[in-house]
């Protein structure tokens, strides 16, 4: 099976890479686990091993149709539902149990698919993500914050576990990957009137990286920029990079307010 360009599609082929995937994922025969782009189906594999059913979503119909005949009898004893269609569209209420999300996923659409995950009303109890290693590094550690890692960190707390070589994939992409699990996930906010405001002044602040915090943030309204960030102890020169995501929580409550 040749991997479509178009879909940043990149094989796991090592099944030590899969175990121990599924060993990061804490993954028991409790568990419902959600795989977004299962491919040839080596992850898969691991999981259906470990939990209870897997539901698979896999948006290359070529790839659906021989998972289908790889997997006949899984999906015949209900130990594997696999889904065609796009994970960005998937209805997660169609989940009636706790789940957990594990998946290879495609590089491009890292950020908008943990985004939908964290912030759909059904979210998942943990994630863990095979993504790009400098996203997961950016995401966990590092000094300069971005809209990603500040979301993330909003809704749980993200962990590299460890790295996989660009050799474990076919074709291999031409950068290192790294396991991000994702863990306590949770909603900070009570309502989505209160989500909307947060990510209305969270995406101002990250504008125009150039400019000050307080200058992207002067074009929300009306506010007094200087009194709100002395009562929140922040640098009026400072810039968006550098404030955490509990701080981000505290700036959008003064403005809102």
């Amino acid at each position: 099976m040749f991997a479509k360009k178009s879909l940043g599609q990149n094989f796991l082929m090592h099944k030590q890479t899969a175990e121990r995937i599924v060993d990061s994922a804490n993954i028991s025969k409790d568990d419902t686990v959600l795989e977004i782009g299962p491919g040839t189906g080596m992850l898969t594999t691991a999981l259906l091993a470990h939990s209870g059913k897997v539901i698979a979503i896999e948006a290359d119909r070529g790839l659906a149709e021989a998972l289908r005949e790889k997997f006949s009898k899984e999906i015949a004893n209900g130990k594997l539902i696999l889904i065609d269609g796009d994970a960005l569209e998937f209805d997660t209420s169609s989940i009636s149990s706790k789940y957990i999300v594990v998946a290879n996923i495609p590089y491009y659409i890292t950020g908008a698919l943990i985004r939908k995950f964290l912030e759909t009303a059904h979210k998942p109890s943990s994630m863990t993500l095979l993504v790009q290693k400098e996203v997961a590094e950016r995401i966990v550690h590092s000094p300069k914050e971005s809209v990603l890692s500040v979301s993330v960190k909003i809704y749980g707390t993200p962990h590299k576990v460890f790295a996989v070589p660009r050799g474990s994939f076919k074709p291999a992409p031409n950068v290192d990957s790294a396991v991000l699990y994702i863990t306590d996930i949770r909603n900070p906010f009570k309502t989505k009137k209160e989500a909307t405001h947060f990510f209305t002044v969270l995406h101002a602040g990250f504008a125009h990286k150039r400019k000050k915090l307080a200058k992207n943030i002067q074009i929300l309204g009306d506010y007094d920029i200087q009194k709100i960030f002395k009562s929140l102890n922040i640098d009026i020169d400072t810039r968006a990079e550098k404030i955490d995501s509990k701080k981000w929580l505290e700036l959008a409550t003064s403005i809102h307010d």
